[in-house]
């Protein structure tokens, strides 16, 4: 058994705890200032509240999975302690901030993994992979056994890990802004109707696509730009254009700033087409 600590959990963050603590492991989390809807999470998984010295002191791993644009500062926050153990950075970030990530980290005293998740919160086995690179990347793949996540070692460099979350998002999340902007673009020049039709002659798959997409943008949207920001900083690391995914960015994030309800049971799908449709101020 293993004690690991969990920074800073929300529903990918808890399901993964939960699986940790099916595996046989006490989880750690930290409940200052978190809200009431993390605590239920935390509390259905399983994990154990203590305050965030104790859970540093008290891990031997300790798992990051925190919105892409938090990762730099939670693990400088870690470092900042003097943590030896092992850390195990599971954000959707780029390579280069994975490796902003790591120096932070090992100047600190602690070894560094690198890690990506693919899937949703998992909750039934066969639906999330948790991609894992770097030297001791076989330690934390053994930890979620005979659970819900399945562990990968990615083959590669040492931030193996980071580059296919980055390069799978880039399609998954990348091609829904892509899909709410052709939606858009279709009502904003009077065809959406059209548009529709079309579709189902077509593309019969996009209409309910771009129902999910616009679904998916209203309650996650928010944590999405930073991670389509960072798709677009790979892609200029690799040579590679990074305006697709700069623009999804902003689709994203007029989203967000425009007020879309933060829960999948309160979005409304022409309130999301009309956010897109508006100048952002």
């Amino acid at each position: 058994m293993t004690t690991v600590g969990l920074l800073h959990p929300g529903e990918m963050g808890a399901a993964v705890g939960g699986c940790l603590v099916s595996a046989g492991h006490t989880v750690l989390w930290d409940p200052s200032g978190r809200s009431r809807a993390t605590t239920g999470r935390a509390l259905a998984a399983e994990l154990s509240g203590t305050g965030f010295d104790s859970l540093v002191s008290e891990s031997e791993v300790i798992f990051s999975i925190c919105p892409p644009h938090a990762a730099l500062d939670v693990a400088r926050q870690v470092a900042e302690t003097g943590y030896s153990g092992l850390y195990v950075d599971a954000n959707a970030i780029s390579v280069a901030t994975a490796q902003r990530v790591a120096a932070v980290i090992t100047a600190g005293g602690a070894d560094y993994v690198d890690g990506g998740i693919i899937g949703p919160p998992p909750d039934a086995a066969g639906h999330t992979r948790l991609y894992l690179s770097g030297p001791r990347a076989k330690e934390v793949a053994a930890l979620p056994r005979r659970s819900a996540l399945e562990a990968r070692i990615a083959d590669g460099p040492a931030f193996a890990a980071s580059a296919v979350k980055m390069a799978y998002a880039a399609w998954t999340k990348g091609t829904s802004a892509l899909l709410l902007a052709c939606r858009t673009l279709a009502r904003a020049e009077g065809v959406e109707r059209v548009l529709l039709a079309e579709w189902g002659l077509s593309q019969r798959a996009l209409p309910e696509k771009s129902q999910q997409a616009a679904s998916a943008a209203a309650s996650k949207g928010w944590r999405w730009v930073a991670e389509m920001e960072e798709i677009a900083a790979s892609m200029t690391a690799a040579g590679l254009p990074a305006g697709f995914h700069e623009a999804a960015a902003e689709i994203y994030d007029r989203v967000s700033r425009n007020g879309t309800p933060p829960s999948d049971s309160a979005w409304n799908f022409d309130a999301v087409i009309a956010h897109i449709c508006s100048t952002p101020t």
